[in-house]
Formats: structure tokens, C-alpha cells, sequence
């Protein structure tokens, strides 16, 4: 596979997850909206990891710490407020979908967070893609 259609592939599964967020607010799941927007960054960063760096991107959850290894390549530099959600999202990855694990960590988010973090992901998703060489 060539950089581009690894990358294609990155972006159709993030653009997937980002519909799924998408569906899930519609469906007032508010934890699975965030969720699936961290999904949906993760997959994004790890394209353009592939693009950036090369074809074996790290095994991590932690958007931050992706985009570290390549920041210094961008062509502009990361607003404060990408940087932010990028770290709220990592905190939201569910290494452990127990049931109850998932309930307690559902409580912490309500509808007017769930949305927030929705909208901000769809702008630092259009962003992101401004990026890829």
C-alpha cells in the first residue's frame, strides 16, 4: 500500500467515527459521543502520522502524544483550543468497556458536553485535514 491509500483508509474509519458520533447524540447517548469523537480523532492523527512520519504508527490511544511526534513538520501551528480537546478526548478512550465502568464514566457527561465536545471535533477534524501534505 502506498502512504496515500494508507492514509485514505485511516480517514474513511475516522470519517465513519464521526458519524457514529454523529448518531449517537442524535440517540442522547451522551458517553458514546464522546467516545466515538475520540475514535474518530485518534484514526484522523494516525493517517497523517503516516504521512508525516511513516507507516508504522505507534500503538497508543493518546492523540497528544501522536501529534507530538509530528508538530514540528506542520506548516502552522496547533491552536490552543485543538490542543485542549485533543488531551479531554485521550481521557475519554475506554481501554475497559465493563458495563459498570462505562456507566459510572457515562454519568460524568451530559448533554450540553457531549455537544461542546461534538462541535469542537468536527472543527478540529476539518483542520486536520487541512494538514496532510
Amino acid at each position: 500500500m502506498t502512504k496515500q491509500e494508507i492514509f485514505d483508509t485511516w480517514l474513511t474509519y475516522a470519517e465513519r467515527d464521526l458519524d457514529a458520533a454523529g448518531v449517537m447524540f442524535e440517540s442522547g447517548r451522551w458517553f458514546y459521543v464522546v467516545f466515538m469523537c475520540q475514535q474518530s480523532m485518534e484514526k484522523l492523527v494516525k493517517g497523517l502520522y503516516t504521512q508525516f512520519i511513516d507507516e508504522a504508527v505507534p500503538r497508543t490511544h493518546n492523540i497528544t502524544a501522536l501529534m507530538e511526534r509530528f508538530e514540528d513538520r506542520l506548516l502552522s501551528v496547533i491552536p490552543s483550543e485543538y490542543n485542549r480537546l485533543m488531551k479531554t478526548l485521550s481521557a475519554y478512550y475506554v481501554s475497559e468497556r465493563y458495563p459498570d465502568y462505562i456507566s459510572k464514566a457515562g454519568e460524568q457527561i451530559n448533554k450540553d458536553e457531549a455537544s461542546a465536545i461534538f462541535r469542537q471535533t468536527k472543527e478540529a477534524f476539518a483542520w486536520l485535514l487541512t494538514l496532510k501534505p
